[in-house]
């Protein structure tokens, strides 16, 4: 029995019950796709039920506002993935009249869908043998043909996808996609990988050479940046002052609070802190420390602190994005989640 029997096979016995696998409908395939993209099942399943219910169609998705798509999408992370995805409901509704592409080479021109996503719709919604090429397929055929190459190497990916290409010549691309990512999933997993039950142990060459804990190879890791934010809390009554996050940094179009980034860990006694404030909201200001919190991203690592101003002054000649909320308004605005925990825990009784 050749690797694609053994893993269709494999499939047939463990394979989870899973909503999207129960439908060829492009538009469902595609929401499940992008929310699970560098997400576990478990995460993403009950956004991907939540967008669902929301969005029924792509026409409903295109006609929300990208505020109630970032408010669904809050604690997915990666949130140009929500953005992106606003974008394709409204270019499919333009380009195609609302009906979803399943042509590889048609989703490839659609905001935010990249090789491997067009190759899971099309193979998925019109079984066209393309072969998806995400994380756990690149671990299962490093592992198993032995291939040393990076996996996020341009030569290493050239690799892979040619090798999955001719692998899935034959095959049924609705059931082998499937399968060999699920393989990876369960099976072929990144730790503790179920080796000792594997159906191709004695042909996998990461399993006889004993190189199951080395392969894939990666490239070094992009250097990790440390940032320092300091959130000033401003109440008036029911309202809070808030910020609308622009363009050019990370949570674009999600809501914080007005903001003070310091080089370093800062305390208010500290000059250059305590000068800052006083120089935007007053020198009669007030500032009481609240809450400090280590937030971290794929690429930062923040250290968040949250200071309450009282006796502040505000200039709105300022070109601020800062708007008044009410507490009930605040729980409707799209948050990065360190925000969210912060509001839960201090401002939303």
């Amino acid at each position: 029995m050749n690797f694609q029997q053994e893993i269709v096979n494999w499939y047939q016995l463990h394979q989870r019950d899973l909503p999207w696998r129960h439908t060829q409908d492009a538009y469902v395939i595609w929401l499940s796709e992008i929310i699970m993209q560098q997400t576990r099942v478990e995460q993403g399943l009950p956004y991907f039920n939540r967008f669902l219910a929301a969005f029924p169609t792509v026409a409903d998705f295109a006609a929300a506002t990208e505020t109630q798509v970032l408010k669904l999408w809050q604690g997915l992370g990666y949130y140009s993935r929500g953005r992106n995805m606003h974008h394709t409901a409204q270019q499919v509704m333009l380009l195609y009249g609302g009906v979803f592409p399943v042509q590889y080479e048609q989703l490839l021109q659609l905001k935010g869908i990249g090789s491997y996503t067009a190759a899971a719709i099309s193979s998925f919604a019109a079984g066209e043998s393309r072969a998806v090429v995400d994380g756990n397929v690149f671990r299962v055929l490093s592992r198993y043909f032995g291939i040393a190459e990076a996996i996020n190497s341009t030569t290493g990916k050239k690799q892979f996808e040619a090798l999955a290409q001719e692998l899935i010549q034959g095959q049924n691309p609705m059931v082998y996609n499937q399968a060999i990512m699920e393989f990876g999933a369960l099976q072929c997993k990144p730790k503790s990988p179920v080796c000792e039950l594997c159906p191709l142990q004695l042909s996998c060459h990461a399993r006889q050479h004993n190189l199951v804990d080395v392969l894939p190879l990666k490239l070094k890791k992009v250097v990790v940046k440390t940032r320092y934010f300091n959130y000033l809390i401003m109440q008036n009554g029911e309202q809070v002052l808030v910020n609308k996050r622009q363009p050019g940094d990370i949570w674009q179009h999600l809501y914080d609070f007005p903001l003070i980034e310091s080089m370093g860990p800062a305390a208010f006694e500290e000059g250059t802190l305590a000068a800052d404030i006083k120089n935007l909201y007053g020198n009669e200001v007030s500032v009481s420390p609240l809450m400090t919190k280590k937030h971290v991203l794929t690429h930062q690592i923040i250290y968040v602190q949250f200071f309450v101003l009282a006796n502040y002054i505000l200039n709105f000649k300022q070109d601020t994005p800062f708007i008044w909320v009410s507490k009930a308004t605040l729980n409707d605005l799209p948050q990065p989640k360190v925000i969210t925990n912060f509001i839960n825990a201090y401002l939303i009784s």
